[in-house]
């Protein structure tokens, strides 16, 4: 194994910032070297081996403190994020290991670590936020079944709207700018023209009756392919 030990070692780096140290140090142990063989290809103390592999007894200086155990990345590829990465992300967080860190050792884009912390990270009454990995499982698995109800069909009040208008034979385009001029406050009563176009066309989910889609100008009951 090829490991470069860090020049700086003036400076004590205590057992939080010993990262590359500490990682290395177990890879070396899995291989079967001895703990002063590894110590020393990674260029620490064998106390320091030691007291990462048994944990330290309570002295009149410093207080117990458990074994240290390896960070090993779950293995397996999965589109989702499971609870194991969940549960390998908070203690890496702990460890305060950079977001492309993190990824870089799951094998994910930086953009999915950023954005499953940014999600489901928990935030106290302070603004100060944890990342709690079972918690985050949970939100997760709440979000995920399918098929999902649409805006339009869990909103009446959206839904009556939006038929008035196409009965007057305006397009979603039209629809969808009337809805935020009217209700330029209300989120709930804001949808995108595809949205309304989903309503129509899809077959067995549609929020909208189907015989609405006369009301648009093109006149077609079914979407036309743009594919090339």
């Amino acid at each position: 194994m090829d490991f470069k030990i860090r020049e700086l070692r003036t400076v004590a780096q205590g057992r939080k910032k010993l990262l590359r140290e500490r990682e290395a140090y177990f890879q070396l142990m899995q291989q079967g070297l001895s703990n002063s063989k590894a110590c020393q290809i990674v260029g620490i103390n064998p106390k320091t081996g030691r007291r990462w592999r048994n944990g330290r007894s309570a002295d009149r200086k410093q207080k117990a403190a458990p074994p240290v155990r390896p960070t090993v990345p779950p293995s397996g590829a999965s589109r989702y994020l499971r609870d194991d990465d969940r549960i390998y992300i908070a203690d890496r967080l702990r460890e305060k290991a950079t977001i492309r860190a993190i990824a870089a050792e799951l094998g994910r884009s930086p953009s999915t670590i950023s954005r499953e912390i940014r999600r489901n990270r928990t935030v106290g009454t302070r603004g100060k936020w944890h990342y709690r990995p079972h918690a985050a499982q949970a939100r997760a698995d709440a979000r995920r079944p399918r098929p999902k109800p649409g805006k339009i069909g869990q909103n009446p009040e959206l839904r009556a709207f939006i038929q008035d208008r196409l009965d007057l034979r305006w397009s979603p385009e039209q629809i969808c700018q009337a809805l935020h001029n009217r209700f330029p406050d209300r989120p709930e009563m804001h949808v995108v023209h595809e949205t309304v176009y989903q309503a129509l066309y899809v077959q067995g989910r549609g929020e909208l009756r189907r015989e609405l889609a006369k009301a648009l100008r093109t006149g077609r009951a079914r979407r036309k392919p743009r594919r090339q």
